[in-house]
C-alpha cells in the first residue's frame, strides 16, 4: 500500500480515546434501571391481569425503538443546523446541540442502556405472560415460552429495522424533537 494512502487513512481514523468513566458510570446505571425496573415488574406482573401485562410488555417494547431511534438519529443528525437554530434562541436547539458534541455518550445511554434494558424486562414480561397463558389456555410451558420468545425477539429486532431507517432519513427532526422534550425537564 502507498505510504501517503496508509498516512490518510491513519490520520482520517484517529483512535478515539475510551472515556472509562463513562462506561463505569453506564454499567452502575444499567444495573440500577435494571434492578429497580425487574423489582417493579417482578412484583406488579404476577398480580396484573394479563392483557394488562401484554398492553405494558408492547409498552415497554415500543419505548426501546424509540430510545433505539433517538439513539441513531443523535449520531446521523447534522449538527451545523442546530447552531443557527441556538444562535436565534430556538427552544431545544442548545441542547441538541449538546446531544449531538455528546452523540457516542448520547447514543450509547439511549440505544445501550435503555434500549437493551427494555429488551431484558420485556423478556421477563415475556416469560411471566407465557407463564399465565400456559395456565389459564392449559398450553404447555415450552411452548408458551418459545413463542413468546419468538414474538418478542421479532418485535423488537423488528421495529428498531424499520425505526433505524426512519431515524436517518428524519435525524434532525428526531433529535430536535427530543432535545425540545428534554429540556422541558432540564435546566442548565
Amino acid at each position: 500500500m502507498d505510504k501517503e494512502l496508509k498516512k490518510e487513512l491513519n490520520r482520517k481514523n484517529k483512535k478515539i480515546k475510551t472515556d472509562n468513566k463513562w462506561i463505569i458510570q453506564v454499567i452502575i446505571l444499567s444495573f440500577i434501571i435494571s434492578l429497580l425496573l425487574s423489582i417493579v415488574s417482578e412484583l406488579f406482573l404476577t398480580h396484573l391481569p394479563i392483557a394488562l401485562g401484554i398492553i405494558l410488555y408492547i409498552i415497554v417494547i415500543l419505548i426501546g425503538i424509540l430510545f433505539d431511534i433517538v439513539g441513531v438519529s443523535v449520531t446521523s443528525a447534522n449538527e451545523a443546523i442546530f447552531h443557527s437554530m441556538n444562535s436565534r434562541k430556538i427552544k431545544g436547539a442548545k441542547l441538541a446541540v449538546r446531544f449531538k458534541k455528546n452523540a457516542n455518550k448520547v447514543s450509547n445511554f439511549c440505544c445501550d442502556v435503555i434500549g437493551d434494558v427494555c429488551g431484558i424486562i420485556s423478556g421477563s414480561i415475556a416469560v411471566v405472560l407465557a407463564t399465565s397463558l400456559s395456565r389459564v389456555l392449559n398450553i404447555n410451558l415450552f411452548v408458551a415460552l418459545v413463542l413468546f420468545s419468538a414474538v418478542t425477539a421479532a418485535l423488537t429486532i423488528g421495529g428498531k429495522a424499520l425505526g433505524k431507517s426512519f431515524a436517518i432519513n428524519k435525524s434532525n427532526i428526531i433529535l430536535f424533537e427530543f432535545a425540545k422534550l428534554v429540556s422541558n425537564f432540564y435546566h442548565k
